[in-house]
């Protein structure tokens, strides 16, 4: 199942939007993030990916917000 949506993570006094796009499944496999359902995400700021996984990691969450944004994904889908 895919799904998209917007993620508002304060921050500095302001809300970072952050969109996201999600794949998961309804059991985890060793292709799913530490070996859970999500086997496709991508979340972008600005319109810059700033985390993306596809089977394995692409491009690790690096900043504050996108580090919020995928425990929010995680918790929800995986």
């Amino acid at each position: 199942m895919v799904r998209k949506g917007v993620i508002g993570i304060p921050q500095d006094g302001r809300m970072t939007a952050c969109s996201y796009t999600v794949k998961h499944y309804e059991e985890g496999s060793r292709y799913g993030i530490d070996g859970g359902r999500i086997s496709k995400l991508a979340i972008k700021i600005d319109g810059k990916t700033t985390c993306c996984y596809d089977r394995g990691w692409d491009c690790e969450p690096e900043d504050d917000a996108t580090k919020a944004a995928l425990a929010i994904l995680i918790m929800e889908y995986n």
